[in-house]
């Protein structure tokens, strides 16, 4: 108790209820209308897709292009639940059993595909996302081609900043427990790994499966916002935007995916203005940004670790 209660963690408590408690009140007296509440749920969003496809790509080292096959699974169960069962806890209910379902079909995937590595590897999650998309758009149930409509608006604010912070916390304490540094330890050198007896497709599966329950949640918000989803926004373009988050944050640093998830959507946002060149200026800013920052804006650092080393230089 006495560890949890230190001067560190109250701090950050009293830093995210600051957050949380600003931006709540700015909504509330509409300074932060409708427009920007939209850019708000897509920055929550990707910071939880973001945060979650570190775990396997940044800590554990799988290339994987699957992501969004699970958002979709997650998006669709719980869009189901809420609209098909109508009841007091189906948002939640919604929620957990779509980010289940997708974790589920994580490990029936995972087990085969991940002992494969490199490009295979990420061939193969491509191709079981497809499927997944395949298979919605021609069940006729969830709408098929035309989507799954008039899905009720039960995500906010609240909801989205508890998930968001639980996604980044679960992971992170994840990731310094032993199970994190093994996994560490398989991005480095997988056969030496091995060699001190850590079970690596067990600690892969397990990476693989946690990923796949937050994406399950980022899409359960997403369909539980925007009342509309259709099987051509989990294609393979959006795998890609979420990989060019991680790689643009740093593969293996949470603060950087936050940061960049942030950055992306504000560049987006600001960019609606020009229509026409908007995606040609945004791919000229991150080629510019990886020529400059090959490693992305944090490279395996976090921000406290950045903090602690400039306090150690001023003593």
């Amino acid at each position: 108790m006495k560890q949890l209660l230190n001067k560190k963690n109250i701090l950050y408590v009293i830093g995210l209820a600051a957050v949380y408690g600003i931006i709540q009140f700015l909504i509330m007296v509409d300074i932060i209308n409708q427009y920007y509440q939209v850019n708000l749920v897509v920055i929550c969003i990707n910071i939880i897709l973001a945060v979650s496809l570190n775990l396997v790509t940044g800590f554990t080292g799988q290339f994987s292009l699957g992501h969004a096959g699970f958002m979709a699974i997650g998006a669709y169960v719980s869009a189901v639940i809420t609209t098909k069962m109508p009841q007091e806890y189906s948002f939640f209910i919604g929620i957990f059993a779509g980010a289940i379902i997708a974790a589920l079909v994580g490990l029936v995937i995972g087990i085969p595909t991940l002992r494969l590595k490199g490009d295979y590897l990420a061939i193969a999650t491509l191709g079981l996302a497809e499927i997944i998309r395949i298979l919605i758009l021609n069940i006729d149930y969830v709408g098929g081609a035309a989507g799954l409509t008039g899905i009720p608006q039960y995500t906010n604010w609240t909801w989205l900043f508890i998930f968001t912070v639980a996604t980044v916390l679960i992971i992170v304490n994840f990731i310094r427990s032993s199970h994190g540094r093994a996994c560490i330890s398989i991005r480095e050198d997988e056969i030496a790994a091995e060699s001190m007896g850590i079970n690596t497709t067990k600690y892969k599966v397990l990476a693989f499966v946690i990923g796949a329950f937050f994406a399950g949640i980022a899409g359960a918000l997403y369909a539980n916002y925007f009342y509309y989803i259709k099987p051509d926004l989990f294609g393979f373009l959006k795998s890609i935007d979420i990989l060019v988050i991680v790689v643009l944050g740093g593969l293996g640093s949470i603060t950087g995916s936050i940061f960049a998830a942030i950055l992306l959507a504000l560049i987006s946002a600001y960019l609606q203005s020009f229509p026409e060149l908007r995606m040609v200026i945004y791919s000229l800013l991150l080629i510019i940004i990886m020529i400059y920052r090959p490693q992305g804006l944090m490279g395996t650092k976090e921000l406290n670790s950045l903090f602690r080393k400039k306090a150690e230089k001023i003593k």
